[in-house]
């Protein structure tokens, strides 16, 4: 709450064009930061004082733009950084995201089957669950918003989820040094199939005894 028409001990000494302050404050706050207050004209021993009332809103914006602090500093949140505030106000991460351009028969057939292979065999899942429909299974993970499917499921189950996200793949090098890159391996596919090869490759060619 900020009040107007107090000095800095508290004392009420009024404020003059309190009534169209009334009305100037709430169209300002709303027009500058995009949110809105509640503005209650108080009268104390004839003098009058404005109160204005500030819910917590979730993002801070000032004229369309997105700032935080950094030590002393204000910083422009943009591009990714901004992208991810926004998320983290909404308790979203990157990959709870809703995609809309993905459906269910877009998706490997083989990931799922692996999927709920494992599942029900480390018992992270009951066999009633295993053998729902893929849109159920996935309801159930928590991987459905809506309609939509989740940028996880793109990762999970998609042969190429590079389609989605192009970094969306392990790069492995063999460096003889700080510097000189022997050899290298790109592993691609559902991120599955990526940790499988992933280690296989290792094992097989980077980890010497």
């Amino acid at each position: 709450m900020l009040v107007i028409g107090q000095n800095d001990k508290g004392t009420v000494v009024g404020i003059r064009n309190a009534r169209k302050l009334m009305e100037d404050i709430p169209n300002k706050v709303r027009d500058i930061l995009g949110i809105m207050v509640d503005v209650n004209l108080c009268d104390e021993a004839g003098k009058e004082t404005l109160e204005i009332i500030v819910e917590a809103y979730p993002y801070p914006g000032y004229k369309g733009e997105y700032f935080y602090r950094s030590g002393s500093t204000k910083q422009e949140l943009k591009g990714a950084a901004l992208h991810r505030f926004l998320l983290g106000k909404q308790g979203l991460h990157w990959d709870g995201v809703p995609l809309h351009n993905l459906s269910i028969s877009d998706l490997d057939a083989n990931a799922l089957a692996y999927f709920r292979r494992h599942a029900l065999k480390s018992q992270r899942l009951t066999p009633e669950i295993i053998d729902e429909s893929d849109e159920l299974l996935l309801d159930k993970l928590h991987l459905v918003e809506g309609k939509y499917l989740k940028r996880a499921v793109a990762l999970l189950f998609h042969p190429d989820p590079e389609r989605f996200f192009t970094g969306a793949y392990i790069k492995i090098g063999f460096f003889e040094n700080n510097v000189d890159l022997r050899y290298q391996d790109e592993v691609h596919g559902d991120l599955f199939s990526q940790v499988n090869q992933t280690i296989s490759i290792l094992k097989a060619k980077y980890l010497k005894a």
